[in-house]
C-alpha cells in the first residue's frame, strides 16, 4: 500500500479576545485561514478519502467557530488553542492521523500534527 496526505483549506471568520492580554485583551475579529492535511493508505478505490468527503467534513466541523465569539467555545482562544481544538475535532470525526495549520490573519501561524515519523 501507498501512504499519501491530501490537505484543503478552508476559512473562518471570528472573535476572540484574551483574557489579561494588553492589546488582544479587547474582542477583535480575525479571518482566519485552515489548513487541513490528512495522511492514510491509497485504498482499492485509488483514494485515501474522497475529496468531497474530506471537504464537507471539515466544513461542517468549522462551522462552529465560524462567525461566533471563540471565547463561548474555548476559554483562552490564542491560535494554539484553537489549533488544537480543532485538531481534536477533526480527529474524532475522520481517525486519520492528520496536521491542523491555523493562520490568525496573514503572516502568522500555528500547527499540530500527530503523524508518525
Amino acid at each position: 500500500m501507498t501512504k499519501m496526505r491530501l490537505g484543503v483549506i478552508d476559512y473562518i471568520d471570528s472573535a476572540h479576545y484574551l483574557p489579561g492580554h494588553g492589546k488582544c485583551g479587547r474582542v477583535h475579529g480575525h479571518t482566519y485561514k485552515i489548513e487541513v492535511l490528512v495522511e492514510g493508505e491509497v485504498r482499492e478505490n485509488g483514494m485515501v478519502i474522497d475529496f468531497y468527503d474530506l471537504k464537507k467534513g471539515i466544513k461542517e466541523t468549522l462551522k462552529e467557530y465560524d462567525h461566533t465569539l471563540l471565547n463561548e467555545i474555548i476559554e483562552f482562544p490564542s491560535s494554539e488553542h484553537l489549533c488544537q481544538h480543532i485538531h481534536s475535532r477533526l480527529l474524532e470525526r475522520f481517525g486519520f492521523p492528520l496536521q491542523v495549520r491555523v493562520w490568525e490573519g496573514e503572516g502568522k501561524w500555528c500547527e499540530m500534527d500527530n503523524f508518525t515519523e
